[in-house]
């Protein structure tokens, strides 16, 4: 039995020795200091200091609106409505996931907006980062170069809609659009277009749809939905005609 004791004891040890020396080792080390992060709430006792809060919450609130803004402005809005199309329209209820829908409309927006992105950056973002121009002449121009997207898939008729409701004049140039009237404007020519191109998505599986349900009345298999027995046929038309790769290239050759 002491034979089988000394083993264990002699290992024990030596663990409690590695990690006692292993302690001091790392309290020999300098600790990488903490910085100290303050927080005062507190009556203002100037007038710039209740400003400077009010821009603080002004500001939060506007990055929370952020992804929603970005959405709207970019073209996220027609991508993920004519990807949730081609999925009811092949009745695969939840296939491909909610997920995966979202993120393959976010890459290819991310794709589609590159250009811009590229030119916002080398004349609005670079300059200002390098003092060359100010801060509202960065602004002036990446909203420029992001309003000549926007007019670009944006139907006169949308936008002659909103600057009547607006009251605003007619402008004389592009560049005189304010953002109020081409965003809401921009959003609804998107949906015209999305609903535009479901519409021609949904033509031939509605075909493929009412053949087998007359097939399945002149049988008399009236029990049967036609649905479980034409989805085969859906999908299979759809892979022989690689419909993923004519979706997306339509999706992003339909942007200016």
């Amino acid at each position: 039995m002491k034979n089988k004791l000394l083993p264990v004891l002699l290992g024990s040890i030596v663990v409690v020795v590695a990690f006692c020396c292993t302690r001091e080792t790392a309290l020999a080390q300098p600790i990488i200091p903490i910085p100290d992060i303050n927080l005062d709430i507190g009556t203002a006792e100037e007038p710039e200091q209740m400003v400077g809060t009010l821009k603080l919450l002004l500001l939060l609130a506007v990055l929370s609106l952020a992804p929603a803004f970005m959405v709207l402005v970019t073209s996220f809005t027609r991508i993920v409505i004519v990807l949730s199309f081609v999925r009811n329209a092949l009745a695969t209820q939840q296939i491909p996931p909610n997920q995966v829908i979202i993120g393959l409309a976010l890459f290819l927006t991310f794709f589609v907006m590159t250009p811009v992105i590229n030119q916002i950056n080398e004349e609005a973002l670079t300059p200002y980062l390098e003092e060359e121009i100010t801060f509202e002449e960065a602004i002036d121009a990446g909203g420029y170069l992001l309003k000549e997207f926007m007019l670009n898939n944006t139907r006169e008729k949308d936008l002659a809609l909103f600057v009547g409701i607006s009251d605003l004049e007619r402008p004389a140039h592009r560049e005189e659009v304010p953002f109020r009237a081409l965003v809401p404007a921009f959003v609804l020519s998107e949906l015209k277009t999305a609903f535009q191109m479901g519409f021609i998505l949904f033509v031939p599986f509605l075909v493929i749809d009412m053949v087998v349900a007359s097939a399945l009345m002149a049988m008399g298999m009236f029990m049967l939905p036609p649905v479980i027995v034409s989805l085969p046929f859906k999908i299979l038309l759809f892979v022989l005609v690689d419909g993923w790769h004519l979706v997306v290239q339509s999706l992003v050759e339909s942007f200016a």
